[in-house]
């Protein structure tokens, strides 16, 4: 295993390219097909380890798998809203996609069922989910700490018949979408208000349009306040996975920070399901050109070669953030990532990660409750560097720090002994196992 990888300040260039399938509509889509009624094929899959974590949970439930893995494929024979074993015990690693929405779903079994993972999964809070679905009748103990995982579900008759929840803004929107997942196969259907903004909105509606292809139905007021979702199942649907609309936002950001370069990610566009995919704007207001077209996005450089600061509100593209973040340091003033507090509750603390990080290439960094500063060193990143003997970027297992740290080394590296270097690349397994590989198409390299 790579303990560290230098990264090289990259020449100007011009790429097309098509990253692996979206993690998100990867993990949404496996549950919905072993959930529906018949079998589904689904393509442009992402194999990494949170899918991996998914896969592997549900053929210990018992579902029947066909993976082709060469060809980003899998097809799964749905078992209509049951869970085919009685009794697992499913290790999930770091997979909050899999942790969140397998405990939903296993409410719908007859059996009892625990969940736990490595103990980075044991402080990420889950009682936001627990709750209510508690109240929606279900049985589930906290095998360790009250609000965390590991987890027990004891599914028996009469089971969960669903009904209303009224919902505080949650830490996280996967909580939602592992209920609203589950709604089509409660006997009452479920019906959610919230009492405030919910939380990464653009996730939900991810997650209620991907169930609509799957045949169930929703209906939602005009700010998503009230969701209801009737009770009908899914049937099986034959789904082509896009790329990955947060992995992809790397390769744009390299774009923006070396000047005169230009990146198009093919299969990601104005259509897509991925709120992500709208990162393209926020660059666009930090003077890069956009071109946005149905199924692909182009960004290019600004073209008098200098990034704007900006004030943005990140709250429904919380996955941007250190994307921005490592952007912001080429910028020509400060940059303020707002509303993005559940960072914190992510694969690591990524706002004290950011901060501890953002330092070492010579940014100042000022965190006001859910608000982070970054102002760019005022001689710039290659000039901070040189002065500073390069960086050793720490990643915290977690793999949005090693691929957006790994941006500002493509941007500022200078010659050996100022370097951007990125500790424990490896982490990248999590969701882009190939990420470096891609990231050397950018010099030119051949697939």
């Amino acid at each position: 295993m790579l303990e560290s990888l230098p990264i090289s300040r990259l020449d100007p260039f011009d790429v097309t390219l098509r990253p692996p399938g979206s993690k998100s509509l990867t993990n949404r889509a496996l549950l919905l097909a072993a959930l529906a009624k018949g079998s589904s094929k689904l393509t442009g899959v992402l194999f990494a380890d949170d899918t991996r974590r998914m896969l592997e949970a549900l053929e210990a439930l018992g579902f029947q798998l066909n993976i082709d893995e060469p060809n980003r494929a899998v097809t799964i024979r749905g078992k209509h809203g049951t869970i085919p074993s009685t009794e697992a015990e499913l290790h999930l690693g770091n997979a909050g996609t899999a942790m969140r929405f397998l405990t939903a779903a296993l409410c719908l079994g007859l059996g009892e069922y625990t969940l736990d993972g490595i103990p980075r999964m044991r402080q990420r809070p889950i009682g936001e989910l627990v709750e209510p679905l508690l109240e929606l009748g279900a049985d589930i103990e906290y095998l360790g700490e009250d609000g965390y995982p590991p987890l027990k579900i004891i599914a028996e008759p009469p089971g969960m018949n669903g009904g209303f929840l009224e919902l505080t803004p949650t830490l996280s929107s996967q909580f939602i979408s592992a209920m609203l997942m589950i709604g089509p196969y409660l006997q009452r259907g479920l019906e959610i208000e919230f009492d405030g903004p919910v939380t990464s909105l653009p996730y939900v509606k991810m997650t209620l349009n991907l169930m609509k292809q799957f045949g169930a139905e929703f209906e939602a007021d005009t700010g998503y306040r009230a969701v209801h979702v009737p009770t009908g199942g899914y049937r099986h649907y034959d789904y082509p996975i896009e790329p990955d609309a947060s992995n992809a936002s790397y390769f744009l950001a390299a774009a923006a920070v070396v000047p005169g370069s230009r990146c198009t990610v093919e299969g990601l566009g104005s259509r897509s399901l991925q709120g992500d995919a709208e990162f393209c704007d926020v660059l666009g207001r930090m003077g890069c050109g956009v071109d946005q077209k149905l199924d692909s996005t182009t960004i290019t450089a600004p073209v008098d070669g200098q990034i704007r600061g900006v004030d943005v509100d990140l709250n429904d593209m919380p996955d941007m953030a250190q994307t921005l973040a490592v952007v912001a340091l080429f910028g020509d003033r400060p940059t303020t990532i707002r509303n993005v507090g559940n960072l914190r509750v992510k694969e690591t603390d990524r706002i004290a990660a950011l901060e501890n990080e953002l330092i070492k290439l010579g940014a100042s960094v000022t965190t006001i409750e859910d608000d982070i500063t970054i102002t760019p060193p005022a001689e710039g990143v290659a000039a901070a560097l040189e002065s500073l003997g390069g960086a050793e970027i720490d990643t915290y297992d977690d793999h949005r720090m090693a691929m957006a740290f790994s941006v500002a080394g493509l941007g500022a590296s200078g010659g050996e002994g100022s370097q951007v270097v990125i500790n424990d690349p490896s982490c990248v397994e999590k969701t882009f196992p190939d990420y470096f590989e891609f990231l050397d198409r950018l010099r030119g390299s051949s697939d």
